[in-house]
């Protein structure tokens, strides 16, 4: 038997493309490796923090983003995927920059998710900040013409404080699901039409079997999506 070479490490089917932060990632967290059951490997881009990427949209990010997957496909990983879903921006360069799938953004599963609903049922999308996310965001994956609702997280202030402007690096667990059970009850309050949630923020999965139970509703994460890529890259032999 041959086996090809060529990679610098291998057995590791994802890699992910890390932001610069401190907070805590939970079980459930996509920078939680212990949460899968296969190897994941990071690249952390260095400077690249929320702020940059969701507030600045600092352009200067592109070419570090596209540096780091071109390396993690060096080292071996069979598909990409990163830290936060407002890396939708950057979808299609990335995709481009190498030659294993990248699925950079959670949101690029909502066209899935809308198909599996009724028609006149919409995908509730819940977002690190809402007022941030663009036409740009959602084109970028593909879902500018999508069913969607879309609810933020920037008025809470927990979320704001720690998450998205890096005042603490510390987490109160039970406020953080309070904060995240109010935005996601008002959202689906004010549009009964919303028949699954899609998670954009990478780091609300922690808390997507909890959403579940208490609303009845098929919740779907980068968590979710990054073990059923790695089902197919990867895939064992009965």
């Amino acid at each position: 038997m041959i086996i090809k070479g060529g990679i610098n490490i291998c057995g590791v089917p994802m890699g992910v493309i890390s932001l610069e932060s401190y907070f805590p990632k939970p079980d459930g967290h996509i920078k939680h490796p212990a949460s899968f059951d296969f190897p994941m490997l990071y690249k952390t881009v260095q400077g690249a923090t929320i702020d940059r990427l969701i507030r600045e949209r600092d352009p200067a990010l592109l070419q570090p983003f596209i540096e780091a997957a071109q390396e993690l496909e060096r080292e071996g990983v069979k598909a990409i995927t990163g830290s936060c879903g407002f890396l939708a921006l950057h979808q299609k360069a990335l995709a481009d920059a190498v030659d294993i799938p990248v699925f950079i953004s959670s949101l690029i599963q909502v066209p899935l998710v809308s198909r599996m609903l009724k028609s006149e049922q919409k995908v509730g999308v819940v977002v690190a900040n809402s007022d941030a996310l663009t036409a740009d965001h959602l084109s970028g994956v593909g879902i500018q013409d999508e069913p969607i609702v879309v609810a933020g997280m920037q008025a809470q202030r927990q979320f704001a404080e720690v998450i998205l402007r890096g005042d603490s690096v510390d987490l109160d667990m039970e406020i953080f699901e309070a904060e995240l059970t109010s935005v996601v009850e008002t959202m689906l309050n004010e549009n009964p039409e919303v028949g699954a949630i899609v998670l954009e923020c990478t780091d609300l999965s922690h808390f997507a079997p909890r959403l579940q139970a208490k609303f009845g509703l098929p919740i779907f994460d980068l968590s979710s999506l990054t073990r059923m890529v790695a089902a197919t890259v990867e895939r064992q032999i009965a």
